[in-house]
């Protein structure tokens, strides 16, 4: 399994536990969603940006 799927699945889980967390505290469903919803954009970008392989130095031509 590749970095950036365990990372994202990290992700998934942490917001769920959130979530369910905001749940409890009785948050509004609405709320919740639109807080999972940036969560997960900002776990993508996060997970992509990390787990991005380096371009190779580029020679010089002679």
């Amino acid at each position: 399994m590749s970095s950036l799927a365990l990372y994202l699945m990290g992700i998934v889980v942490l917001i769920g536990g959130l979530a369910y967390g905001a749940h409890l505290a009785g948050v509004a469903a609405q709320w919740i969603a639109v807080g999972a919803v940036v969560l997960l954009g900002i776990g993508i970008v996060t997970a992509v940006s990390r787990t991005r392989s380096k371009d190779p130095p580029v020679e010089p031509d002679p």
